[in-house]
């Protein structure tokens, strides 16, 4: 399925009254005159109610990356000296120097 094909979807039911089923979809792009491709794009859809048009688009084609499931981010292990080396741990580090 092309994302072409569901952004007409899109710009085709504009003006729908939402949130709105399937059912009432369909027949919203029927009177607007729909073609048999973006039809079909609608018979795809669950028989649910949705909310937004994009909820319909990324229903059809997702856009949006899945959430990830995954444990927290775990800290690593420095993986060198910081910059500048140990000069941010003195007090009163001489202005400019460039450690060699």
């Amino acid at each position: 399925m092309e994302l072409s094909a569901v952004a007409e979807l899109q710009v085709l039911l504009e003006g729908v009254a939402l949130p709105a089923e399937r059912s009432e979809l369909l027949a919203y792009a029927a009177q607007q005159g729909a073609t048999p491709t973006q039809i079909g794009l609608l018979h795809r859809l669950p028989e649910r109610q949705f909310e937004t048009i994009d909820e319909v688009a990324e229903t059809l084609l997702r856009v949006q990356p899945a959430p990830e499931h995954e444990v927290p981010h775990q800290p690593r292990e420095e993986s060198g000296d910081p910059p500048g080396g140990n000069a941010y741990t003195e007090p009163r580090p001489e202005s400019g120097a460039v450690s060699s």
